[in-house]
């Protein structure tokens, strides 16, 4: 049987992932809200749907597999709220992930964080997916899906780094004492669901992340090093004039643990470090993935 990705909200993470899947032979279907971003993902050889959707029926009726990808928002999860009978008749597919962010374990002053950590969310966004993880737990339980959650840490990737702010000369190192960021590059994402694909494990939960936390004026640092540029200005948290949501993203800080995607999917990161994710960026061009809803995730 020919394996089939039905992505809701097919954006920069999943873009990757589809990369990764049609060159092994499969087929990907994947929704987005624009036709300008339709006409992309099919050029990349992806079977585009425009979201929203009357009926999710017969895409999943094709589908071995479903991926969300879909922020929830102040009403809860979109995908659940229009299409959860369906997805709940979909008994056939062999593997449901759903990308959550590890904003849900909130602020643990710098220290670890593991799937085993208590949920416990500061802000709002991270409230929302608590309660999107538990919504799609509980129907999976009910209908016995094999739901996989995947919590990101902050993404970066080709399209989504410090480069072009220090090439701009817009980039700050903004500094707030102990605070401390994981971090994932996009490619290492799509590894790891691969990894689940090819090995499910329904029920799992895994946190997304590299082996190397760090201060987010370090990543800045280590950019402008890379092109060769000098440092941009320290400016402290306090004096740093954030909007709402980049201030909500210095309100937890946390180191977290990669163990469970290394011992139980066998993954062997690309990137194990925001400098190897930076060096290789550097080395070489890609398009900028783009487009669907998309998920979010904490910021690096």
């Amino acid at each position: 049987m020919e394996k089939t990705l039905l992505s809701l909200g097919h954006g920069y993470t999943a873009r990757a992932l589809a990369e990764r899947l049609i060159a092994q032979g499969w087929r990907v279907i994947g929704t987005t809200r624009s036709p300008e971003k339709a006409a992309r993902l099919e050029a990349e050889g992806v079977e585009p749907l425009l979201w929203p959707l009357d009926s999710l029926a017969a895409p999943l009726a094709r589908a071995t597999h479903l991926l969300s990808s879909v922020a929830p928002d102040a009403q809860g999860d979109p995908v659940l709220a229009a299409h959860a009978g369906e997805i709940a008749g979909a008994t056939h597919l062999h593997w449901v992930g759903y990308l959550s962010t590890t904003g849900v374990y909130g602020d643990a002053g710098g220290g670890w964080v593991d799937e085993t950590s208590p949920l416990a969310p500061t802000t709002e966004r991270g409230r929302r997916r608590v309660a999107a993880e538990a919504a799609w737990t509980e129907l999976a339980r009910d209908a016995g899906l094999p739901l996989h959650i995947f919590r990101l840490a902050g993404i970066y990737g080709p399209g989504r780094g410090p480069f072009e702010k220090l090439r701009q000369g817009t980039a700050r190192r903004i500094v707030k004492p102990g605070q401390v960021f994981s971090r994932i590059h996009v490619d290492d994402i799509a590894q790891v669901l691969a990894a689940s694909m090819a090995a499910p494990a329904p029920g799992a939960v895994y946190n997304v992340c590299d082996d190397t936390p760090a201060p987010p004026q370090d990543v800045i640092a280590e950019a402008a090093r890379l092109l060769d540029l000098p440092l941009p200005p320290e400016v402290a948290f306090e004096d740093a004039d954030l909007g709402e949501m980049a201030r909500s993203f210095y309100a937890e800080s946390k180191r977290v643990r990669n163990e469970r995607i290394k011992r139980d999917l066998g993954v062997t990161l690309t990137y194990p470090s925001y400098r190897a994710g930076l060096a290789a960026m550097r080395r070489t061009t890609r398009r900028q993935p783009g487009g669907g809803s998309g998920e979010r995730a904490e910021r690096p």
